[in-house]
């Protein structure tokens, strides 16, 4: 036994022994019940026995026929014994269930309430259902088969001792062998069940976890990591089961030892046991007590005790043992956020190490170039970009703008490195961005993209997600910068709870701006991220955008947002101009036809 399972064990005997002792009148009913069961099986092979040597062989039928009718009124009792069994588990079984439950839901509120450890305790359903159940479901059938085996293998074993001591001198050896082989079993078993379940909940913590940051593994570009993550912890599940299906495999051989073998045995030394005075009567009992009795009640002890046993170990451990270390959250990603190089000095715009690192190697740089970039979403479909060359210097305020679907927000996809181009090369601060680890692409860039993310959590949480440990001031200043006070003021503060679902679109999606311009990457993706707000919210948020260091791109959404930026991209299918919002009026007359819809 593993010191893991040597320290379960010790945990959950104490609660164990008190669970017990308090129900020991449904314990000695219970006890009573399985006495006339093992009375039960005594009686069928004995009559057998009986029945063969006093009544047919004896050439008395009618005293045969009387034996066997004590050995059907023997089996037909079963059901009554059964009756009363079942009656007296539901007394254990509830209460343990019920027990299991309060203590979850202690532990899940202990975490919330103030003084805890805090947290979103994302194991708790997982507890209170599928834990909970496994554990009840798995002791009730501990109880009745350890019930039954003790009880059924005594009366059948005092059987075959009272129709000839040889008989067990046969029967013993392979069934030992089988029990033996079976109790090797028991450790590595429990081991491999305990590491299925603890993936089995890594697995779904990631799936929630993930499910619930989409929108940010999109928009920072850590979805191919957490996919990675998804995909070790799926292996990690396969290779638990894989090892749990070995030693079931294993279990099973067991039981063919201990099953089949005794009845082999038996038939194999018929012959030597009637040299030593063994009765064909008493043969008769022997195999109806191996087949009507001991063997299934074997069978039926191996199968549960190798799968609920473990199980049950296993999960009362991680329903009652002390409480597990907190996962790391989701941030934007992943992987963990970068650590500033050195402490912040002026707001918003101090980049992080990652960050510092790439502006040192690249000083002269673009802060966006796109060589020759093709991308087409199959084989044979037309290209969405083709051949686009563009660079952005450092600083610059680019506005995108063109028709629905002409592909815009892929070009700020292929900028943030979440999509890869067909052909050609993208770089952000000199570096290929196709295949850049999502750490190195996070601490470059924020995309924004219409609908925005907000999480459940305080306000000051929402805003500072991107930034590590923002100083008071600054999250006052950016706030103020976007016209968030009234929002902040009624939700109650920087440290009020935020519920998502109570916010509007335009909310949601200034706080998202926020959290943009709060953020170290020195480049701001916003794909029509201004969509939600009114006109005048909108001039406000892009001159705040446009006043942080760095350079900013931005998929127009307005006219406003192309006479405001330094320069605009003007995507048509065919071909890419840019230039300032008079030169574009002058020579290209899609712009001017947009501009009309726009004035319009």
């Amino acid at each position: 036994m593993t010191s893991r399972e040597a320290g379960a064990l010790r945990r959950l005997a104490p609660p164990a022994r008190r669970f017990l002792a308090h129900r020991k009148g449904v314990l000695v009913r219970l006890a009573l019940w399985s006495l006339a069961e093992s009375g039960q099986a005594f009686l069928v092979g004995h009559a057998v026995a009986r029945s063969v040597d006093e009544g047919f062989l004896a050439g008395d039928p009618r005293r045969g026929l009387l034996w066997l009718g004590v050995a059907l009124v023997a089996v037909l009792s079963g059901a009554r014994v059964v009756r009363g069994v079942f009656a007296q588990l539901a007394g254990v079984t509830e209460p343990l269930r019920d027990g299991l439950v309060r203590h979850a839901v202690d532990r899940s509120m202990a975490r919330a309430a103030p003084g805890g450890p805090g947290g979103t305790d994302r194991a708790a359903v997982s507890r209170l259902t599928n834990q909970v159940e496994i554990a009840r479901d798995s002791f009730a059938g501990l109880v009745l088969t350890l019930r039954s085996f003790v009880f059924t293998a005594a009366g059948a074993l005092l059987g075959l001792l009272s129709l000839h001591p040889a008989l067990l001198v046969v029967v013993l050896p392979p069934l030992a062998a089988g029990l033996a082989l079976f109790l090797v079993t028991l450790r590595p078993m429990a081991a491999a069940q305990r590491r299925a379940l603890a993936a089995d909940e890594a697995l779904g913590e990631h799936a929630a976890s993930a499910r619930a940051a989409l929108r940010d593994l999109a928009a920072c570009g850590t979805g191919p990591g957490a996919e990675r993550h998804g995909a070790d912890l799926v292996a990690d599940a396969a290779a638990a089961a894989r090892t749990l299906a070995g030693w079931a495999a294993v279990r099973t051989a067991a039981l063919g030892v201990a099953g089949h073998l005794p009845v082999l045995a038996l038939l194999v030394a018929v012959e030597w046991l009637r040299g030593r005075g063994v009765s064909v009567g008493a043969l008769l009992g022997a195999f109806t007590y191996l087949v009507q009795s001991l063997l299934p009640a074997l069978h039926t002890l191996m199968t549960a005790l190798g799968a609920a046993g473990s199980r049950l170990l296993v999960v009362l451990d991680r329903i009652l043992g002390p409480e597990p270390e907190p996962e790391p959250e989701l941030g934007s990603g992943l992987e963990p956020e970068p650590e500033p190089a050195s402490e912040p000095e002026s707001g918003p715009s101090t980049a992080s190490a990652p960050a510092a690192a790439f502006a040192v190697h690249t000083a002269a740089a673009p802060a966006v170039e796109l060589r020759s970039v093709t991308l087409s979403y199959g084989v044979r479909a037309e290209p969405v970009l083709d051949a686009l060359d563009l660079r952005v210097a450092p600083g610059e305020h680019l506005a995108v703008v063109g028709p629905s679907g002409i592909g815009k927000s892929t070009l700020t996809r292929l900028v943030a490195g979440t999509l890869a181009p067909s052909r050609g090369e993208v770089r952000v601060a000199g570096r290929v961005v196709t295949g850049r680890p999502a750490a190195e692409l996070a601490a470059l860039r924020v995309l924004v993209p219409q609908d925005a993310y907000v999480f459940s959590g305080t306000v000051g949480d929402n805003l500072a997600y991107l930034r590590t440990d923002p100083s008071p001031a600054e999250l006052d200043a950016a706030v103020e910068a976007f016209g968030l006070a009234p929002l902040v003021e009624r939700l109650g503060g920087l440290d009020a709870t935020v519920r998502p679902a109570e916010l509007s679109p335009g909310e949601r999606q200034l706080v998202a701006l926020v959290r943009a311009y709060l953020s170290p990457a020195p480049l701001l993706l916003l794909d029509e991220a201004t969509c939600h707000l009114d006109p005048a919210s909108e001039a406000r948020a892009e001159k705040a955008l446009a006043g942080r260091s760095g350079t900013l791109v931005v998929v127009a959404h307005r006219l406003s947002s192309a006479v405001r930026a330094d320069r605009t991209l003007v995507l048509d299918g065919i071909r890419a101009q840019s230039g300032t919002h008079a030169e574009l009026l002058g020579r290209s007359p899609l712009y001017r036809d947009l501009t009309g819809h726009w004035n319009s």
